[in-house]
């Protein structure tokens, strides 16, 4: 049986919980991590299953895993036993959506499931969403038309995971000339609000408070903006238009928003009230040689690590390099902070570990996939589980 739970901002969750993108607080951050005194060449894997194409991250909540992918012309979503992989329940829908132009090598789902209040969503790579109950897979409710999400055309080759937040599942849908942010209740589907200011970007939305209001911060087609989250109302906004898309998700370290795109380097924004109910966004810094076109920071004791080719490490306060290391990942690495230790899961398969600070220092680089991973690693504990093209596998570090 599934173990429900509700996924709160701010709220302690089991520290070895994955119920959405980028981990429970959407900062690829995870804890319980205990790091070998020596570290192996390899790892033992303790199972792997194939589970359909697609790059969308599983979603771990107490001993279930969700895993939304594309079998044949469907989107399906499986919960898996963490502990053996074996399957405790599917639910399939047909995906008439295909991916075409350079992105033909990626026909699945991109985005990570989100697991909240007995409830599970996915948001298919054409635009489906979809909430489950999580005992059983059965379906709830969908949106799936342009008149479900407000005459906004849903058919968008989308990569954005959505967020659920004060009871409220939140996506960014349509095309950049004709899009919107929108809020469904997550009990019934019902609409919430909507903001249509800008078109969808492949970029995932995080949370933060200021001045004792909650936004939702998120990268448009060609913005950075701050939305009240209760209303759906632009709070701020700041230029930033990536030369190949917005791809990647804020990182919010207090009062600062800092993102990144190719060509655009790193920027940090400092967001502050003013009187009434206005915000500014002034810019801080930028730094203009680190920008990542998929990459999306860790952060961790006032250092930002990231990858571009190479990885990097910069101060959050300056956006000064500290130091930038060849490291042969790939296209694109997924980047975890797990304490004493920083992971980075190339897209080439290979999971590199260095010790963070100052100073870059490789404790290992071990090979755990035989095809591309473009998912993120679900680190727990001991355990990390990689997706990549079409399979799913359990590493243990031992």
């Amino acid at each position: 049986m599934a173990v429900s739970v509700i996924l709160i901002s701010g709220q302690c969750l089991p520290s070895q919980d994955w119920p959405q993108w980028r981990g429970a607080n959407r900062d690829g951050k995870t804890g319980a991590f205990a790091a070998p005194s020596t570290w192996p060449t390899n790892l033992a894997q303790k199972w792997k299953v194939n589970v359909g194409k697609g790059d969308a991250t599983p979603a771990l909540v107490g001993t279930n895993l969700y895993v939304f992918t594309r079998q044949g012309t469907d989107e399906v979503l499986l919960c898996l036993d963490a502990a053996t992989g074996q399957t405790q329940w599917k639910s399939k829908y047909p995906a008439d959506f295909v991916v075409r132009g350079p992105a033909v090598g990626h026909p699945g789902p991109r985005s990570s499931p989100v697991v909240a209040d007995g409830k599970v969503c996915t948001l298919g790579v054409g635009g489906i969403l979809s909430c489950f109950d999580t005992a059983h897979g059965l379906l709830l409710w969908r949106k799936q038309s342009a008149n479900d999400y407000l005459g906004i055309p849903y058919k968008s080759d989308t990569s954005m995971s959505p967020i659920v937040e004060e009871e409220r599942c939140i996506v960014h849908v349509g095309v950049k000339t004709n899009g919107a942010i929108i809020s469904f209740d997550l009990g019934n589907g019902a609409p919430k609000w909507k903001w249509d200011g800008d078109g969808p970007a492949n970029s995932s939305p995080v949370t933060m408070t200021v001045g004792n209001k909650k936004q939702l911060v998120t990268l448009s087609a060609k913005k950075l903006v701050g939305l009240d989250l209760a209303e759906g109302k632009l709070l701020w906004q700041f230029p930033f238009e990536a030369a190949q898309g917005n791809n990647t998700t804020p990182v919010v370290a207090g009062p600062t928003v800092i993102c990144t795109g190719q060509g655009k380097g790193l920027l940090a924004v400092k967001i502050e009230p003013q009187e009434g109910e206005g915000f500014t966004a002034t810019p801080l810094w930028t730094t203009a040689q680190l920008g990542a076109r998929f990459t999306t920071p860790v952060l961790k004791d006032g250092l930002l690590y990231g990858y571009s080719g190479h990885l990097f490490c910069a101060d959050a306060q300056t956006g000064s390099l500290l130091w930038d290391q060849a490291a042969n990942l790939g296209q694109s690495a997924s980047l975890v902070n797990a304490g004493s230790v920083v992971f980075a899961l190339g897209s080439h398969g290979d999971l590199l570990v260095f010790r963070p600070g100052s100073k870059y220092a490789q404790l290992a680089q071990i090979k755990v996939a035989d095809s591309e991973t473009w998912a993120h690693p679900v680190v727990a504990g001991n355990r990390i589980f990689v997706k990549d093209s079409e399979t799913l596998s359990l590493w243990s570090i031992e």
